[in-house]
């Protein structure tokens, strides 16, 4: 349910009417606008009177929201979220690019890498510390000292990182790490989810690749009903019938949400196609399609890559994309 408060409201008639709502057990969400205030109550709304609420001198209107996510849901805040990352924005008309290869892998390497994607561009440094795989004889990743790797490529370029993470016991490695990045295959990890919500750090939810756009939203409020608002979602490609492509990137997926939600919503066009190739032209489709940014594979070598070599474009090659990226976000009004 939502109330919309009369802008002539005082903040002491206010403040009343917020701890009437939380004495009847009610979480509230206040959200301030330009012209508008709306509280988003969560809880058991049924036992609240429509009518009752409308008599309320400062509310101008009630609405139920049917949808089962609320913190998560537009009509809780109608305004996009933007999230800060040290300085970065995420969201709100800004274009953000995250960059970096798929598995940290060395200091050398992860140094030239980050070194190179910020001076084309890139706000955020990715690498994967520990990397879920489907064959258990496939390179796991570095993790705790990938972690530390990270760290000092971020301490050395002055740079944001984010990296995944797979099981709640690792938790205490992510202390130095800016975003949290929660995968595909633990989308509906519901423990996890709890307990990143208790975190003050932001976090970049993957869909699933089953998954619909309903289900990465509950996910996402799981996150946020613990207390954490700072969520990121991912659009990285659905398995579906074809096979020319790693996954299908579902771009309609992109409006949706932006219809949907508040939230920031990228896309990750390396894993959504699973070729290198296809990258330059699914980033240029995520701007037409408003999303927030994109979340590309970069390495210096692809073809000696310990994971994903063949989605992973080349420092050059990013360099390239950027320049384009730059023109098509200026058509769109995003400020990269």
């Amino acid at each position: 349910m939502i109330l919309i408060i009369r802008p002539d409201r005082t903040d002491i008639e206010f403040d009343k009417l917020i701890c009437e709502l939380e004495s009847m057990k009610m979480k509230t969400h206040v959200s301030v606008g330009e012209n508008t205030t709306i509280v988003g109550l969560v809880g058991d709304t049924s036992l609240l009177d429509i009518n009752e609420m409308k008599a309320n001198p400062l509310v101008l209107d009630v609405k139920r929201v049917s949808e089962p996510y609320k913190r998560a849901n537009r009509k809780f805040n109608s305004a996009d979220t933007v999230i800060d990352i040290n300085g970065v924005p995420i969201g709100g008309g800004y274009f953000t690019v995250i960059a970096g290869p798929c598995s940290v892998e060395s200091q050398q390497q992860l140094n030239l890498i980050a070194c190179n994607i910020k001076k084309s561009g890139a706000s955020v440094l990715r690498g994967g510390a520990f990397k879920p795989r489907t064959s258990p004889y496939a390179f796991q990743g570095l993790e705790a000292e990938g972690i530390k790797i990270l760290e000092n490529a971020k301490s050395r370029e002055d740079i944001p990182i984010i990296t995944e993470i797979m099981d709640i016991s690792d938790l205490r490695y992510f202390e130095n790490v800016d975003i949290i990045q929660v995968g595909a295959r633990n989308m509906q990890n519901f423990r996890l989810l709890k307990m990143l919500g208790r975190q003050k750090k932001p976090v970049l939810l993957k869909r699933g690749m089953s998954s619909t756009i309903e289900e990465l939203l509950m996910s996402a409020e799981y996150i946020m009903s613990e207390g954490n608002n700072d969520v990121i979602l991912c659009e990285r490609g659905i398995r579906t019938f074809e096979t020319s492509t790693r996954n299908t990137l579902d771009i309609s997926a992109v409006p949706v949400l932006k219809k949907l939600t508040h939230l920031p919503v990228i896309v990750d066009p390396s894993h959504a196609c699973g070729n290198a190739c296809f990258v330059p032209a699914l980033s240029k489709a995520a701007i037409a399609a408003g999303a927030d940014g994109i979340m590309v594979e970069v390495h210096n070598n692809p073809a000696k890559a310990l994971s994903d070599g063949a989605q992973s474009i080349t420092l050059e090659e990013f360099d390239c994309l950027m320049n384009n990226i730059r023109k098509y976000a200026e058509l769109e009004n995003k400020k990269l």
